[in-house]
């Protein structure tokens, strides 16, 4: 027996997974609450040492060069920190001094630039990405991806005036980032960072949409570009987002899945996507509760619920009916995805039956 340990010991431990040596007891993890005054310490350090810095840097920052490679400085400095002993508060004192610099590199860029246009935003998309790529906090990645997926939107509606497709493309990009979860075994929790980073950002984006509010206050977008895709291109990509999701479980689960339940899955795209020409954002939420569902993620499906409530919601506040109307809508939504429930349960369970008869 122990030589079929020893083999499997050293394979997780090139995959990068730590495995306990020993008999002992694993170590306790820090409370909850010692954390949350760890991460506040380090934020209150944090603002007072860059409100010291900048009273004796003011003038710095009314040059864009310097406000610039200062900013840069500080998020070198927090990257360093970031190498160090791990700890809750030094993560969130990183953190800090990372957002200081950010704030200042994008004060710099809009000097440059002139004006908060496209460009501005593209620059701001490029930095978000490397640094959700490159810094080593988990905080820190996720902040980053949120906020890579908010600059997309701000970048697509200033640039060709579609807002909607940013949120099907950063749907795109968490499906495909969920499904390949556990390709890199080493970089699992960095993954799940950026994941639920994204996840972030298309709730916001989304619940931007249906408030009809700009993350800009008060700025609104000019009808030019791709406007006339609006607002159904981001309907379209959640779609094909959906499809790829079915099949990708279809694929990994051929024997366990009978055909009337791939026939029936591929209908309630069909009737999914004419629900969402109505109500936009509905597969958004679809795709994301389905993803949690094909990945056993309960924290993802909580997002997607989050989703489905906005935009059923937002379907329900601007229908142009009466309550009775409006009533009757909510109750064969409800009636149908019951439905759709009840067929997956029963026919998941006689596909797995047949197949272990086989």
């Amino acid at each position: 027996m122990s030589r079929s340990i020893t083999p499997l010991k050293e394979r997780l431990g090139r995959a990068g997974i730590p495995v306990t040596e020993g008999d002992g007891e694993p170590a306790l993890e820090t409370p909850w609450f010692v954390r949350a005054l760890q991460a506040f310490s380090g934020w209150l350090a944090a603002l007072f040492l860059l409100g010291f810095v900048a009273l004796g840097l003011f003038t710095v920052i009314e040059d864009s060069i310097a406000a610039g490679g200062f900013g840069l400085l500080l998020i070198g400095a927090a990257y360093g920190l970031l190498q160090t002993t791990p700890g809750d508060f030094r993560e969130h004192l990183a953190l800090a001094a990372s957002l200081a610099g950010q704030m200042l590199v994008a004060w710099a860029a809009g000097n440059a630039l002139g004006d908060m246009s496209a460009s501005f935003w593209w620059s701001l998309l490029l930095l978000q990405v490397i640094l959700a790529l490159a810094m080593p906090s988990l905080t820190h990645r996720g902040f980053s991806a949120f906020a890579a997926s908010l600059a997309l939107y701000l970048a697509l509606a200033e640039g060709v005036s579609a807002p909607s497709l940013a949120g099907g493309l950063v749907l795109l990009a968490l499906t495909a980032l969920w499904l390949n979860e556990f390709r890199w075994p080493a970089r699992l929790r960095a993954v799940q960072a950026l994941g639920y980073g994204l996840l972030l950002g298309l709730l916001a984006i989304q619940a931007m949409e249906y408030f009809g509010q700009s993350l800009l206050l008060g700025r609104y977008y000019m009808g030019t570009g791709l406007d006339w895709l609006e607002p159904w291109a981001g309907d379209a990509l959640g779609m094909l987002a959906l499809l790829l999701l079915l099949r990708y479980v279809f694929q990994h689960h051929a024997g366990a899945v009978a055909p009337f339940v791939r026939l029936a899955a591929y209908g309630a795209v069909a009737v999914l996507m004419l629900l969402s020409l109505q109500a936009h954002g509905l597969s958004h939420g679809a795709v994301v509760v389905v993803l949690g569902f094909a990945i056993g993620n309960r924290l993802v499906m909580g997002f997607g619920g989050l989703l489905l409530l906005l935009s059923i919601s937002n379907y329900y506040y601007w229908l142009e009916a009466t309550l009775l109307t409006k009533a009757m809508t909510l109750f064969a939504l409800g009636v149908m995805m019951l439905a759709i429930r009840w067929a997956m349960r029963h026919g998941w369970r006689a596909g797995e039956a047949e197949g272990a008869d086989q």
